[in-house]
């Protein structure tokens, strides 16, 4: 029993240390047009996004309850507890690696990968519950294609709608529209993001029979939305120039039209309890606006990059969180 408190305890520790990552790895997204057009400044771009992810997460439970349940039964996973110890540990570690090279890799597809490959470390494929999976697998490859349609067709509405206006006075007014526009995007990365880490957690707590429903507690909330907020305070500098400025010249229009493409796909995604990558769905807006302004204008190099590692990103970290597991199982002896 003590030796089962004590991985509870590393997970919820290693939980909240990915919440943190994921809020200057992944938060960075919903704030870096508005900080490339300055709409808004570094600093204060970063409180409002820190501020609207706290309540974001502290508003929806739905998504963490699709990642208790929809991946394993956490009831029948055997070695629950070191199953997600080595998931996050997995998760976490290609997170750091993907951020230092400022790649905006998926947060959630690091999480989901993670905790499948773990799970088949300790039970082999059978343990997967595989109609829930496939169901997360498909919000995660259509919410990008998504976004990129609804981006090409917002910006194209756009163009229609303000085509005889003057393009100095709207840019100016659409960069004070775009403060709006960012921070109802920094809230619903908080309404989808910080409950994957509520799901974790949430599972962890179920295996080691300290709960026996699958509702979040109020205490996992309360500190996932935390650790989100205090890690986009930190901020993520090399994310926010990726994102901002290397897939395309963003100007307020082009900001806005984004940024309301992306709010709009996740709070969808929210709605119906689906979790989906925030990183994969803003990029994939941006990538649509830009292609609807101007396709020669977009950095198809950078975007190429940006779609190979999101490709890669789940097989690699459902490998590590295997690698993790066996290694964990073979050092704890069980």
């Amino acid at each position: 029993m003590e030796g089962n408190f004590l991985i509870i305890t590393l997970i919820v520790i290693f939980a909240l240390a990915f919440d943190f990552i994921n809020g200057f790895h992944d938060t960075a997204n919903s704030i870096a047009t508005s900080v490339s057009t300055k709409a808004l400044k570094p600093r204060h771009a970063i409180v409002l996004a820190a501020i609207m992810n706290f309540l974001g997460a502290m508003t929806f439970t739905g998504v963490a309850k699709t990642i208790t349940k929809d991946i394993v039964d956490p009831f029948s996973l055997p070695n629950g507890t070191l199953v997600i110890l080595a998931a996050l540990i997995a998760a976490i570690t290609w997170n750091l690696i993907t951020w230092y090279f400022g790649i905006p890799s998926s947060s959630s597809h690091a999480l989901i990968g993670s905790v499948a490959g773990a799970a088949i470390a300790s039970a082999d494929f059978g343990v997967l519950n595989y109609h829930g999976f496939i169901n997360i697998i498909e919000a995660l490859i259509f919410s990008p294609i998504i976004a990129f349609a609804v981006g090409y067709l917002v910006y194209s509405l756009f163009k229609v709608i303000f085509k005889n206006y003057n393009l100095a006075k709207t840019n100016r007014n659409f960069r004070y529209f775009q403060i709006l526009t960012a921070a109802i995007q920094s809230y619903t990365h908080g309404t989808n993001d910080a409950q994957k880490t509520m799901g974790i957690i949430t599972m962890a707590l179920m295996t080691g029979n300290y709960i026996s429903g699958g509702d979040v507690p109020f205490w996992v909330q309360a500190a996932c939305a935390t650790a989100m907020g205090l890690g986009t305070s930190v901020g993520g500098w090399r994310i926010i120039k990726t994102v901002g400025s290397k897939i395309m010249k963003i100007r307020p229009v082009n900001g806005v039209a984004a940024d309301l493409t992306g709010a709009t796909v996740i709070f969808g995604a929210t709605f119906l309890h689906l979790p989906v990558s925030t990183t994969h769905v803003i990029s994939s807006a941006i990538l649509g606006v830009g292609s609807a302004h101007r396709i020669r204008g977009v950095k198809w190099d950078t975007a190429q990059r940006m779609i190979i590692t999101w490709f890669i990103t789940l097989p690699i970290s459902a490998i590590l969180a295997f690698m993790c597991y066996r290694v964990l199982h073979f050092v704890l002896g069980f």
